[in-house]
């Protein structure tokens, strides 16, 4: 038996477990529920391979080849974990994660949070309307006649269709990313190179290899997406008995992320591994030759268009649910604009901010990557806030992390926090002619 899930809003919608046929038992039948309820932490992750993720892995590929990979493995470790917490919280509280710290913290650290939330989105959302300037571009019309029109039609899917809709017009926009594993086979990068850096730890001291691998936490474990994770989970009326489906979804959409993520890695090394720090857009789609030749630019640009629409809508959403949260005000994006004026207008405030933005003269490549690391330097704070809440059996009862899990979620906090240290320290001494 299967009640399909309420996505009017209603605090009454409940998700009870699907039994599953007789026909669908086994491996199939488990592959079929996680895709029925595939949906917040599967967004929540895919939204991190946005145009600034793209340009982000890419760039890794260039400048060290393999060298990343086994750091991208630890990366992935962290996404699962911090996922699995966010959605967790969502479905045994039934709230999301700026209610929650608002009621479990001081106001001022509440307004810590939430500041922080709201700095790293800013710069997050003028990167996703310039990802889709950039990919038009290569197409050879200017950005000035696709980010408005590409704006309206991101604020018009949220504001005008419900939830479930907008879920999965989400979702669909995912499957664009399936191009760079097609292209990492094709081309023909060295295997063993790629099996020795995913099990063998590699690091330089470098301030340029410190700033990529805080780049690149901050574009797999971002901020926004864990108050995306569980916010989106309390939209769908998710409830206690649907956890173990919410967890396979948000663990499946954590590794499907990373694996796309190694994938844009190595298929970019396998093409210009070595050449140095990506310079723009056109050198980035050069690792799709192997799969679409002279159209590499176009297939490139399509997947740039998808990715950054995706989390053109995901990242002000995350936003707004976190300050409706701290309100205490309505939140849904199946509700109207009057019946959530705060939400939404929130929203709406962040795509046009972000478009505006983008329209004006800026290095692309530079605003992705560097936007990330804003990201990477704002993860540990937003982190600690998720580890102290999970931990908290007042809060989750049985369900609060467990003592070996509490020690795996703090070496994941502790290790993200250290690297943003050591980056802030690195510039913090360059300032001084130390560096």
């Amino acid at each position: 038996m299967t009640r399909d899930l309420d996505t009017t809003g209603d605090t009454t919608a409940s998700v009870t477990t699907p039994t599953t046929p007789r026909g669908l038992r086994g491996r199939w039948g488990r592959l079929t529920l996680v895709a029925a309820v595939a949906g917040p932490g599967l967004v929540a992750a895919n939204a991190g391979n946005d145009a600034a993720g793209i340009a982000t892995y890419a760039s890794a590929g260039s400048q060290y080849t393999y060298g990343t990979l086994f750091f991208m493995v630890l990366v992935t470790v962290a996404l699962v974990m911090v996922q699995e917490m966010a959605v967790r919280l969502g479905a045994y509280t039934g709230k999301g994660l700026g209610a929650l710290i608002r009621e479990q913290f001081s106001l001022r650290l509440t307004a810590l949070a939430l500041g922080c939330l709201l700095l790293a989105n800013t710069g997050l959302v003028v990167s996703e309307f310039a990802g889709i300037g950039a990919a038009f571009e290569l197409l050879g019309v200017p950005k000035w006649a696709v980010i408005p029109p590409a704006a309206l039609l991101l604020w018009s899917l949220v504001l005008f269709g419900s939830y479930r809709y907008a879920e999965r017009i989400f979702l669909l926009m995912s499957l664009v990313f399936f191009a760079y594993p097609i292209a990492m086979i094709l081309g023909h990068p060295h295997w063993g190179q790629v099996g020795a850096h995913l099990v063998i730890p590699h690091f330089e001291p470098s301030k340029a290899f410190i700033l990529l691998g805080v780049a690149l936490i901050g574009t797999t474990v971002s901020p926004y997406m864990q108050f995306y994770a569980a916010a989106g989970v309390v939209d769908r009326g998710a409830k206690p008995g649907d956890y173990r489906l919410i967890r396979a979804d948000a663990i499946l959409g954590a590794v499907f992320a990373c694996v796309i993520s190694l994938t844009i890695i190595i298929a970019t090394a396998a093409a210009i591994g070595g050449t140095g720090p990506l310079e723009s857009a056109a050198q980035a789609a050069s690792a799709l030759k192997p799969v679409a030749g002279q159209d590499a630019e176009l297939l490139f640009a399509v997947g740039l268009i998808g990715a950054s629409a995706l989390a053109g809508a995901v990242v002000p959403l995350s936003a707004s649910y976190a300050i409706g949260e701290a309100a205490g005000v309505e939140r849904s994006v199946s509700r109207s604009f009057r019946d959530a004026p705060l939400f939404l207008g929130l929203f709406t405030a962040q795509i046009v901010l972000g478009a505006a933005v983008a329209m004006t003269p800026v290095d692309v490549i530079q605003l992705l990557i560097g936007t990330q690391v804003l990201q990477g330097l704002i993860s540990p704070i937003v982190l600690v806030y998720l580890l102290i809440l999970t931990n908290r059996r007042s809060l989750l009862g049985n369900a609060a992390n467990t003592p070996r899990y509490r020690i795996a979620a703090t070496t994941v906090v502790v290790g993200v926090g250290g690297m943003s240290t050591i980056l802030l320290v690195q510039t913090i001494l360059s300032w001084f002619g130390l560096g």
